[in-house]
């Protein structure tokens, strides 16, 4: 008997209050749909960016006088001659070695010219999903707390307009408004681009600051706003549950009961939407890379599409979709600790 108990305490008992045999199994299927994910991903960066209309041999060598033999020596050197079926095994297999060919635009590796973009990305998109989670969770959840009054009408509100504004048609607003200047308002912040370029040092940092203001502001005003209605919801749901009513009834104070009780539990959907959030980081935003001219991935992936440079198309949705699966693997990985019946 005693052993039998010591047995099933053994197996019963892990921190968080997860099993030894259920979060293996947890594990091992989440690492599992990731593998098969990333695998998805890689088929479908291959065969969506083939129908793309137009021909990469003929963009690049637009305006350029080229010959018929030219053209198919230009093919033959791309791969592009090669049957679908071996272009697509060939991709594959250079993929999982980290080999993500090289950009018919830039005659450059593609990995190569992500390495280079990948820090401004970060800079840019980091800043701004580090900023509005932390409003919105705060402004969420104390539009939740004290639902009905005058500053959750209000802060749902402009959370409701903000989330239904399309983040470029803010971004141009922004720069029509505090980069050309309207009415008694001066141009205040530059239309575009990452440096001024002549500066160097803390006046480096400084510029660069500046020039990212506008385009962090367009983000957090996006993202803010989402973060915020799904706190909001989330939080709504738990305040009828049976366990705030017995905190409140030992004599917990109020804010006691948001703090320890209640938002923990509400956590759930929105480290989803933070960690989806985190995965944009590498993604960066086209949309506002594009129209505040940022030196990013975003505006590279711009770029690629306008030649189109398939292996550069087909590399950036590789590292923008790993970057997606990747936050959602450890978001699931963080469940267990935010709520041990995850994984049971």
């Amino acid at each position: 008997m005693t052993t039998a108990g010591t047995t099933a305490g053994a197996v019963d008992k892990r921190p968080g209050g997860l099993t030894t045999t259920a979060y293996p199994r947890y594990l091992a299927g989440k690492l599992g749909g990731a593998v098969v994910s990333l695998f998805a991903v890689l088929v479908t960066s291959f065969f969506l960016f083939r129908i793309i209309p137009g021909d990469p041999v003929r963009a690049m060598t637009h305006g350029v006088p080229t010959s018929a033999e030219q053209m198919a020596t230009l093919r033959r050197q791309f791969g592009l001659d090669l049957p679908l079926w071996q272009q697509f095994t060939d991709y594959c297999a250079k993929a999982l070695t980290g080999d993500l060919g090289m950009s018919y635009q830039f005659r450059a590796p593609v990995g190569e010219l992500i390495v280079n973009k990948l820090p401004a990305t970060l800079l840019l998109t980091g800043v701004a999903v580090v900023v509005y989670s932390v409003i919105g969770l705060w402004l969420g959840t104390r539009s939740a707390w004290r639902h009905g009054g005058l500053g959750d009408r209000v802060n749902t509100g402009i959370a409701l307009t903000l989330w239904s504004v399309p983040s470029f048609w803010l971004g141009l607003l922004l720069i029509i408004v505090f980069s050309v200047g309207i009415g008694p308002i001066p141009g205040m912040f530059p239309t575009g681009g990452m440096e001024s370029g002549d500066e160097t040092g803390f006046a480096y940092v400084l510029d660069v600051a500046h020039h990212m203001v506008l385009p962090v502001l367009t983000l957090v005003a996006v993202g803010y706003a989402q973060t915020l209605l799904v706190m909001r919801a989330s939080l709504l749901d738990e305040m009828g549950g049976d366990y705030l009513t017995t905190a409140r009834a030992k004599g917990l104070r109020d804010d006691v009961v948001r703090r320890r009780h209640a938002v923990p539990n509400a956590l759930l959907p929105t480290v989803t939407m933070i960690f989806i959030n985190l995965g944009h980081v590498a993604a960066g935003s086209i949309l506002v890379e594009t129209v505040f001219s940022w030196p990013g991935l975003g505006g590279l992936f711009y770029q690629a599409l306008s030649v189109p440079d398939l292996p550069l198309v087909q590399g950036l949705f590789v590292v923008f979709a790993g970057a997606m699966i990747l936050m959602n693997l450890l978001a699931d990985l963080l469940y267990p600790l935010l709520d041990p019946r995850v994984g049971r």
